[in-house]
């Protein structure tokens, strides 16, 4: 009978510490996760705040591209009144002509101006959002970062409550995904999960 005992103590003995021992690697992994992941949140927040001012940015340049846009239709339609109105008058002096030609010429390089400036302000509006689009697929990164790091933090709470080894691994598969975006995001790296990041938008 005492033989029985202490094989069902060394037993539990064994276990509380392969317990101790799992809840420990546990405890770690959540504090580096749970540290990591906040990182990522801060850049990932900056990450935000950029696309904010290149969203901002296009949106203006757009609308200086519309105001343009307008003063050259304007400039088009006296224009188009001054060529008519030229052409119509058959019995003009010297000096009516002159004027005349004059007001064409300056509507004509108001034109010619305004086309110009269009296709930079078109130029920059299109650069803000590449820049936008660049800073998302970043921000991706770092949502799917944070969703695979939640992910394994809760199973890892699981795996300290039930004491079970395999959800450790478990969560090391997310975590693992959740790290790997994250650094590429740091990084300005490719690795982008594309069905993740569509579920997650």
């Amino acid at each position: 009978m005492g033989d029985i005992k202490d094989s069902i103590d060394e037993v539990v003995e064994n276990a509380d510490n392969a317990s101790s021992r799992l809840n420990s690697v546990i405890a770690v992994l959540v504090a580096v996760l749970a540290t990591v992941m906040a990182l990522f949140n801060i850049k990932d927040g900056n990450i935000v705040q950029a696309m904010a001012q290149a969203q901002a940015r296009s949106v203006n340049a757009w609308a200086y591209f519309q105001a343009k846009s307008t003063k050259q239709s304007l400039a088009e339609n006296m224009l188009d009144q001054l060529i008519i109105e030229r052409e119509r008058s058959g019995r003009l002096t010297p000096e009516e002509a002159a004027l005349l030609d004059k007001k064409i010429a300056l509507y004509r390089e108001k034109v010619a101006r305004y086309e110009g400036e269009k296709e930079e302000i078109k130029k920059q509006a299109e650069g803000f959002a590449q820049e936008y689009d660049r800073l998302n697929y970043h921000d991706d990164q770092f949502d799917i970062a944070e969703a695979g790091i939640t992910v394994a933090l809760a199973v890892l709470g699981i795996a300290a409550l039930t004491r079970r080894q395999w959800l450790v691994w478990f969560a090391a598969v997310f975590a693992g995904v959740g790290l790997a975006s994250g650094i590429a995001g740091f990084l300005g790296a490719g690795f982008h999960l594309d069905f993740v990041a569509t579920m997650l938008s």
